[in-house]
C-alpha cells in the first residue's frame, strides 16, 4: 500500500458526501491506495473515527459498466455474512464504503477445506442478477454464441498467437466441450465469477471473505468451483476432499464429469484470454521454459506472482495450455464428455 496516493480530486466531493451519510463527519484520518488488483477502480484503506474502512472509487466512463450489478451482489453477499459489511454506497457517484478486513495468511492446505464452503455458502445466496454476454468475464464465456464471442474466437485464430497445427487442436477441443456441456437451471447460482485472482479472497484468521463484485452475476456453480479448485487442489485425493466439503457428500458420477469439464473450459479460457493479452494479438515465443502447472498456481495463491506485465500474462497462458492438453489426452476426458452428454 502507497501512503501518498491522494483520492482522486474530481472525486472529493462525492468522497464526502459519502462520510457525511455513512459516518456524519468529512474528515478522513489516514488514507493509503490498495494498489493489486481493482484495474477499474481506486481503492483506498480510509481511518474514520479511529477504525479503518475500505473506500472503493470505480472509474468506469461507459454507463453500461455501472457499479448497480456489482453494489447489488456485494450487498447480498454482505448480508450472508461473506463479504465485508456495507456502510455507503452511492450509483451516481460510484464509490462504496464497506469494513476493511486485516489480513491473515491462508495457507493452501486451510483453504482446501474453507473455500468449498464458503462457496456452497455463496451460491445459496438468493438469486443475483443475469449477467450480460459481451461483459462475461468468466469460462462459460466460450459457451454463449454471439457477436462478442465469435468476435474473440475469430481474432484469435487470425492472430496465429498458437501454431496452425495447435490453433486446430484448440477450436476441437472448445468445440467438444461446447458440445457436451449444456447449462443446467439447478445450477445456476449466484456466483462471484473473478475468483482466478486470490487478492478478491481476503482470510482475518478466523473466516474467508469475498471481495471485489464487479463481475458478479447468476452463472454456472462449477465456474467458480472450478477455478479455486486450480489454485487450491494439487491431486485426486484433494479434489474429492474439495468436492465433498462443498456438496456436503461424496460427489456423484455426474458431478465429479461436470467439475473435470469445467476444469478444461477454464484452462481453454485462460490459455486463450492471457495468450492474447501477453502477445498482443502476435504469436507467442515458445522458446522459454515454463513452470508446471500446480507449482505456478500455488505461487499466485501466495501472492508471489503479479498477473500485470504482458510477460507474466503469456507464461499463465502457457501454463494453461499446457495443462489443458495432458488433462484432454486422459481417458477421463472421454469418460467425462460420455457422462455429460448422456
Amino acid at each position: 500500500m502507497i501512503p501518498h496516493d491522494p483520492i482522486p480530486q474530481e472525486k472529493s466531493v462525492a468522497v464526502t458526501r459519502g462520510l457525511r451519510e455513512a459516518f456524519g463527519v468529512t474528515e478522513i484520518e489516514d488514507v493509503r491506495r490498495i494498489t493489486k488488483g481493482h484495474n477499474f477502480a481506486f481503492v483506498f484503506r480510509i481511518v474514520v473515527q479511529g477504525r479503518a474502512y475500505l473506500l472503493r472509487i470505480m472509474m468506469r466512463k461507459n454507463p453500461m459498466l455501472g457499479p448497480e450489478r456489482e453494489f447489488t451482489c456485494m450487498k447480498a453477499a454482505a448480508e450472508a455474512g461473506l463479504a465485508p459489511q456495507v456502510r455507503y454506497t452511492n450509483l451516481e457517484d460510484q464509490i462504496a464504503i464497506t469494513d476493511f478486513v486485516e489480513e491473515a495468511p491462508f495457507p493452501a492446505a486451510e483453504a482446501l477445506v474453507r473455500m468449498p464452503a464458503t462457496l456452497r455458502a455463496l451460491h445459496a445466496v438468493p438469486p443475483f442478477p443475469q449477467g450480460v454476454d459481451h461483459l462475461d468475464t468468466t469460462c462459460m464465456f466460450l459457451l454463449h454464441p454471439g457477436a462478442a464471442r465469435d468476435g474473440f474466437l475469430q481474432k484469435f485464430q487470425a492472430a496465429h498467437v498458437l501454431s496452425q497445427t495447435e490453433t486446430e487442436e484448440l477450436f476441437g477441443w472448445h468445440a467438444q466441450l461446447a458440445a457436451a456441456y449444456s447449462c443446467h437451471e439447478r445450477d445456476m447460482v449466484s456466483s462471484h465469477n473473478d475468483l482466478f485472482k486470490p487478492d478478491n479472497i481476503l482470510f482475518d484468521g478466523r473466516r474467508v471473505w469475498l471481495v471485489d463484485w464487479e463481475a458478479a452475476f447468476r452463472n454456472d456453480r462449477y465456474a467458480d468451483l472450478a477455478v479455486v479448485a486450480d489454485l487450491v487442489v494439487a491431486n485426486d485425493a484433494e479434489e474429492e476432499a474439495y468436492l465433498q466439503e462443498y456438496f456436503g457428500r461424496p460427489p456423484d458420477e455426474f458431478e465429479r464429469a461436470r467439475f473435470f469439464l469445467m476444469q478444461q473450459l477454464v484452462h481453454l479460457f485462460y490459455a486463450m484470454a492471457f495468450l492474447w493479452l501477453g502477445s498482443s494479438g502476435e504469436p507467442v515465443n515458445r522458446s522459454e521454459k515454463i513452470p508446471e502447472f500446480q507449482g505456478f498456481q500455488r505461487r499466485l495463491w501466495a501472492g508471489e506472482v503479479n498477473l500485470a506485465d504482458k510477460e507474466t500474462k503469456t507464461v499463465y497462458g502457457r501454463v494453461h495450455w499446457e495443462q489443458l492438453g495432458r488433462n484432454m489426452r486422459q481417458a477421463r476426458f472421454g469418460e467425462a464428455l460420455k457422462i455429460v452428454s448422456g
